[in-house]
């Protein structure tokens, strides 16, 4: 589908393919951004055919950043920040959230799509203490071999890794050996926080997941993965896991009702059921 001058950005990166979806341009999308394109949208449009509220799992998965990177610099007292799949640069940014809390904690951003490096390197790099590393973040190698990375994070202190809305757009089931290879690399007391598409496995919610999975997979943005509880459980191998709420035994539980910031006053909605969170610490 053509682009027109009021559908898409003022100006196009030189080497942005517009005819193809972004991971990061959807999102963008989803979080009512501007730098996003008509195919973009419409990996949205599909989806919403079966879950009209589908935007709600990229809000719900932003409301869960910004809880998290909170309560990792204030609480946890956790300094670096390695920040997997930056994506677009938008309000409330993880180094803006952990800054405040710490303005000398350093946070280094990893992306490798064409369009978050040219729109979003600077606007990331808003001080000396905020880093961007071009590489790919389903190969730890690459990430943690990068220069930008080794130079402004001691990997032999803690450390918090964010793999937020990342890993449902890894397909294969060797997920778990792939964040093993990031956990191997991190010293004692660090922290991994991961957000994901889920299947609840509830007669309710699991249909749906699975019919926005399809959906994904098989739209211009091509990838979506609706993984189960122990699925996600299981990308973090070796970790202590975090309770998610008072009183609450250690697991998986939905964004929304992680350690939310007061009480819920509507019900969650359909697609609030299929995004999940699960925090860990290696000891």
């Amino acid at each position: 589908m053509s682009e027109t001058p009021s559908s898409a950005p003022s100006s196009v990166p030189v080497g942005i393919d517009t005819t193809k979806a972004s991971i990061a341009r959807v999102y963008d999308a989803a979080l009512d951004g501007k730098d996003n394109f008509e195919v973009d949208r419409e990996v949205l449009r599909q989806v919403g055919q079966v879950a009209p509220e589908v935007k709600d799992l990229a809000w719900s998965n932003r409301r869960f950043l910004n809880r998290v990177c909170h309560y990792l610099a204030d609480q946890a007292g956790i300094a670096q920040f390695l920040d997997c799949g930056s994506g677009l640069p938008t309000a409330e940014n993880t180094h803006q959230i952990v800054q405040r809390a710490n303005p000398d904690a350093e946070i280094v951003y990893v992306d490798n799509d064409p369009v978050v490096i040219a729109h979003g390197k600077a606007l990331l790099e808003e001080n000396e203490r905020t880093h961007f590393a071009a590489a790919d973040i389903f190969d730890p190698a690459d990430v943690l071999a990068h220069d930008t990375v080794r130079r402004h994070l001691d990997f032999d202190e803690p450390v918090a890794l964010l793999h937020i809305g990342t890993l449902h757009h890894y397909l294969g089931d060797d997920a778990p050996e792939l964040m093993r290879a990031y956990v191997d690399a991190l010293a004692p007391g660090s922290y991994v926080a991961i957000a994901h598409f889920f299947d609840p496995e509830t007669p309710e919610h699991s249909a749906l997941a699975r019919k926005m999975e399809e959906l994904f997979i098989h739209s211009p943005m091509g990838s979506g993965r609706f993984r189960t509880r122990e699925q996600i459980r299981a990308l973090l191998p070796g970790l202590d896991l975090l309770p998610p709420g008072l009183d609450q035994a250690a697991d998986v539980e939905l964004c929304d009702l992680w350690w939310p910031n007061g009480p819920k006053h509507r019900p969650l909605n359909r697609a609030e059921h299929c995004i999940a969170a699960l925090v860990g610490r290696k000891n």
